[in-house]
């Protein structure tokens, strides 16, 4: 018997012994989306939307977003969109209204101008509260409908007093703001009765933003170092200026890709859904490759390739994403069925229109 029984602190290794259970799989995005799919229904909404003078762009816009969320998997299920294209006219006529208004009221009267601006501000983070309810509402997983639950009290907060104090610090406060903003738009978020968390600090986008700027000063250093400093380039002819004005614009480009792979692998690395995580592994040389080549395809065709290029980039993007299950994912969406079906019922009334920027 002391042969055939493990001893006290050793591991049972005996017939029934399965081992630790296996974590969960990781479950990554996919986007099954094609350029040429795409472009019949980019250049239909173009043309419709020129022919109406902009009103049917809010039924492009509907006709869009379903082709991207039936396109965008997870877990082997597709995400839904429900938004109706009059309450996103609705949103875009009052944003229209709102941005007129601003650039005539400076022509008419300086005072009138001022009142006018006070009025956009004090608008504007409340439509985009409301807007936020309308898209995350209108978006669906296996059935079960997002949400959001932030208050406008905070909405005004992070869109109206926190870019003004930026304004004030000549935008020293940019990476504080922006952490703030995300942290309200991704914990008042939920999907069915679970909430979503943001747990990157401000000084994990101080470290991004200083990363970011960082990179773009020494290219600009390797820039003007290669024309010989700043004294050659005064002293040369104006072809030399185009070619520094042209090199200087290229590394500008390029640092968008740089920056947007920087804060998408931030935010989502640092946001979970429940206990889930996401995470994004975005790679600079990689999204760069396709920025460069999307713009170039762009002008040779004189704009076609287009909606070629916003496949690319968003399939890049969305694949680049995956969600890690804390458990299993098929309990955990069950467990939400009952509650998302009925979370949004009663604030139909509510989120009728959207902001659509």
């Amino acid at each position: 018997m002391s042969d055939t029984l493990n001893q006290p602190g050793q591991p049972d290794t005996g017939p029934g012994f399965t081992g630790a259970p296996a974590a969960p799989a990781t479950e990554a995005f996919s986007f099954s989306g094609r350029g040429s799919e795409y472009f019949r229904i980019w250049i239909v909404n173009l043309l419709l939307s020129v022919v109406t003078f902009g009103i049917y762009s809010a039924w492009a816009k509907v006709r869009r977003l379903r082709y991207f969320y039936d396109n965008t998997t997870v877990a082997g299920t597709s995400f839904e969109y429900h938004g109706n294209p009059v309450a996103i006219l609705k949103g875009r006529i009052i944003a229209v209204v709102l941005l007129f208004g601003y650039q005539f009221a400076f022509k008419l009267n300086p005072i009138v101008g001022v009142m006018t601006l006070i009025v956009f501000a004090i608008a504007v983070p409340w439509l985009i509260w409301r807007s936020l309810q309308f898209k995350l509402y209108n978006s669906s997983y296996r059935g079960i409908r997002f949400g959001f639950r932030g208050n406008a009290r905070s909405a005004y907060k992070v869109y109206l007093l926190l870019p003004v104090l930026t304004l004030f610090t000549l935008y020293l406060l940019t990476p504080f703001t922006h952490q703030r903003i995300k942290r309200f738009q991704h914990n008042e978020s939920r999907f069915g009765a679970s909430h979503f968390s943001f747990d990157g600090s401000v000084g994990d986008f101080y470290k991004t933003y200083l990363i970011g700027f960082g990179i773009y000063i020494a290219g600009l250093i390797i820039i003007i170092a290669s024309f010989g400093g700043l004294a050659m380039i005064i002293l040369r002819s104006g072809f030399a200026y185009m070619q520094v004005f042209f090199a200087l614009y290229v590394w500008s480009f390029l640092m968008y890709p740089l920056f947007l792979t920087l804060l998408q692998n931030l935010i989502w690395n640092h946001t979970r859904l429940d206990q889930h995580r996401f995470r994004s592994e975005m790679r600079w040389p990689r999204m760069m490759f396709i920025a460069l080549t999307n713009i170039i395809g762009i002008i040779v065709t004189l704009g076609l390739f287009t909606p070629f290029a916003q496949i690319r980039a968003l399939r890049y993007r969305i694949e680049s994403m995956s969600l890690q299950p804390a458990g299993n994912l098929d309990e955990f969406v069950a467990d939400n069925e009952a509650h998302g079906s009925a979370t949004g019922e009663g604030m139909t009334d509510l989120l009728d229109f959207d902001l659509s920027l």
